[in-house]
């Protein structure tokens, strides 16, 4: 007669642990799970990312013409940030711009508004608030954050 000691392992591929449920998942975790889909499509919606194709110098060196850059809607902006602005003497017709100057800040001899912001260009030719005053908030439309074109320029956006 063996002893306990000399008896094969057992041969059960599963545990015999009645609290483990291989691939089931609990209540719990489907709702944590839908929760978290729905709020990553929600905040996907809200801050749709879109594309934009530079055209023109007046952001060099940040921006060239041919960069494709992604633009992300904002309520909120900081100086420093680069911009999709509405031109204010060409309605539906938009420029991308460096936020200079936030509202009830002095630029130069002007103090801005309560809804004003200043863009200017990182180029020198570049036409922007020195030419037109100036922007409103509604006509800011985007952050832009990244440029994913060329590939070689390829980065996020300063």
């Amino acid at each position: 007669m063996r002893s306990s000691m000399e008896q094969p392992p057992s041969r059960d591929p599963q545990p015999r642990n009645e609290s483990y449920r291989r691939g089931r998942r609990t209540p719990s975790a489907w709702i944590g799970l839908t929760s978290l889909l729905a709020v990553a499509g929600w905040t996907f919606l809200r801050h749709r990312p879109s594309r934009v194709a530079i055209e023109g110098p007046s952001m060099a060196p940040t921006l060239l013409p041919g960069d494709w850059v992604v633009v992300v809607p904002q309520r909120a902006y900081r100086r420093g940030a680069v911009v999709v602005v509405e031109h204010p003497g060409r309605p539906a017709y938009e420029i991308i711009k460096r936020l200079v100057g936030l509202p009830g800040e002095r630029v130069g001899e002007r103090v801005l508004g309560p809804d004003e912001f200043w863009v200017e260009g990182d180029g020198p030719a570049s036409t922007d608030s020195r030419h037109f005053g100036p922007v409103t908030g509604a006509e800011l439309k985007a952050r832009a954050i990244f440029v994913y074109r060329p590939r070689e320029r390829r980065g996020l956006i300063h």
